[in-house]
């Protein structure tokens, strides 16, 4: 995927995935699942697959930076998505073992989301799914918003090629019955 480079940059990684379009992010997903990312460091893979989901179905998306204050790096993001009148940090964790994502990142990002403007959501996506603690604590993690997908659920969205509508549906089911981890697929069921 990347010319024989075994390691690339952030800037290459947004180059590349930028040159994908739904097809080629579903074939991504399908070596992501196979544990066969040549190019990719381990995990960006899926980070930046989950950003350029949701720029091609519309949302403004801002790829991997960094934050500094007082000329010190704090903070480490994924990204940041804006759709339908929502701002989002994204966190995306794709653990090579196979195990569940558990409560640090949930309380990195909690922490996170306590710099930034009451309304900004907290999106973790994973492609292993999450443990019992981490699915709680974010239950209790009001006044921050912080909202679940699992790897199913993006499996879901590349092949119905829409990400934005699945956002707003689970960040609805969150505000009407206080579920972060509502599964979208589940809207397909009679």
């Amino acid at each position: 995927m990347f010319g024989g480079l075994e390691l690339a940059t952030a800037k290459q990684y947004e180059t590349n995935i930028k040159s994908l379009q739904w097809d080629g992010l579903r074939s991504l997903w399908e070596q992501i699942e196979q544990r066969e990312t040549p190019g990719w460091a381990s995990g960006k893979a899926f980070e930046y697959l989950v950003l350029r989901a949701f720029e091609l179905d519309g949302a403004e998306v801002k790829y991997s930076y960094s934050v500094k204050l007082f000329g010190e790096e704090v903070e480490q993001l994924d990204g940041v998505v804006y759709c339908s009148g929502l701002a989002c940090l994204i966190e995306s964790k794709d653990f090579a073992d196979n195990t569940k994502v558990d409560i640090a990142p949930i309380a990195k990002l909690r922490n996170q989301l306590l710099r930034r403007p009451a309304s900004t959501l907290g999106l973790v996506f994973s492609r292993t799914g999450f443990t019992d603690p981490a699915r709680y604590l974010c239950s209790f993690s009001s006044p921050q918003t912080i909202l679940l997908w699992s790897g199913e659920e993006i499996k879901y969205a590349l092949d119905k090629k829409s990400i934005c509508e699945l956002l707003v549906l689970k960040y609805r089911v969150c505000v009407e019955n206080g579920l972060p981890d509502y599964d979208v697929r589940e809207r397909d069921i009679p």
